[in-house]
């Protein structure tokens, strides 16, 4: 079968080689597009990233398709129900470093407490006074988590290391495990109003648009803490710029935000059919929110260590060789039929 991996690094093609022996495969830097599609109208399987928006649009160019392995957890950049429709399987990878993800939300809520962007600049500067730096311990603290699944529990854990009381909010709680690990579930209003910071940990869904927007922002403690390494559409962002503006959120850590793969590309504003698929107004204020003094915005790299990739691509070339074996691994239900639970 033809098999297509895009968005891949040199890194990778070598790992590649010796994953996917018996695979007829190649490898492509670029994201697959509407653009690009038509040249890989030949695929029988393509493996992607997120960056590639596979579409109703973009899915009807590759004729041949069976089988998309997407290389991450979610798949809200693939149309599910298009593919249930032209019985196109889909793959994911549901876990391939829960740690990795929750290690990137400390990286980022520590830059925060202890100022670290102002601080590096300072002394790089020459400035060593320590006005304006002052930070605040996570000790003591009441981290809130929305989303206990495997990337929530371990922030938990790391949490609790750090001292700090952890509240949670998920659709399945598992109560021994809170119990064993020293941490409460609570309601979801109840975790906005105690937490005194708060970590996203949902993926992309209709139920999780704009999770926390005008009204959320409302129920929280005054200067919150907010980290989202899950979706940049969790967050209503204009509402953020809001509570960032009426001192009700005091700093942001974000590594993903809702019109991320675009803001590289400012070419793009110029196009017609980009300026209806995307609200310009949300893009502007994610370049706000990328130059605030109080925000810090990582590039969707809070999966992105050797060890983790790694993983990916393993568990990916797992994927490939069952759908060609005519077994089934890693299937993603189309919308309509019930999911497990988590």
């Amino acid at each position: 079968m033809k098999t297509y991996f895009f968005e891949t690094e040199n890194w990778e093609n070598t790992l590649l080689e010796g994953l996917c022996r018996n695979v007829d495969y190649q490898t492509v830097k670029q994201p697959l597009t509407l653009e690009n599609a038509a040249h890989y109208a030949d695929a029988d399987i393509v493996s992607c990233f997120i960056y590639s928006r596979l579409d109703r649009p973009v899915l009807e160019k590759l004729a041949s398709l069976k089988l998309i392995a997407t290389r991450s957890t979610g798949v809200d950049h693939i149309d599910i129900e298009y593919c249930n429709q032209r019985g196109i399987v889909v793959a994911n990878v549901p876990a391939y470093g829960a740690h990795t993800v929750a290690e990137h939300v400390f990286a980022l809520l520590l830059s925060l407490s202890r100022h670290m962007r102002q601080a590096i600049q300072q002394t790089r500067d020459g400035n060593f006074h320590i006005k304006g730096l002052r930070g605040f311990d996570l000790y003591g603290k009441t981290l809130g988590i929305i989303g206990a699944g495997a990337i929530g529990l371990r922030t938990a854990e790391i949490a609790r290391g750090f001292g700090m009381n952890v509240l949670a909010h998920d659709i399945h709680p598992r109560m021994d495990t809170a119990r064993q690990m020293g941490f409460t579930y609570t309601s979801f209003d109840r975790l906005l109003a105690q937490s005194d910071i708060i970590s996203l940990h949902v993926p992309g869904t209709k139920s999780t648009h704009h999770l926390l927007s005008d009204r959320e922002f409302g129920l929280m403690k005054e200067g919150v803490v907010i980290i989202n390494t899950a979706r940049g559409a969790n967050i209503d962002v204009k509402a953020l710029l809001r509570a960032l503006a009426s001192g009700r959120v005091a700093s942001a850590g974000l590594d993903v935000l809702p019109n991320e793969p675009v803001i590289r590309e400012e070419a793009e504003l110029l196009r017609s059919d980009f300026k209806q698929e995307y609200d310009l107004e949300t893009l502007l204020v994610d370049h706000a929110l990328l130059h605030h003094k109080n925000v810090i915005v990582t590039p969707h790299t809070a999966f992105y260590t050797r060890e983790a990739v790694e993983r990916i691509l393993e568990t990916t070339a797992d994927n490939i060789h069952a759908f060609m074996d005519g077994s089934a691994l890693n299937i993603v239900k189309p919308p309509s039929l019930p999911e497990a639970a988590a």
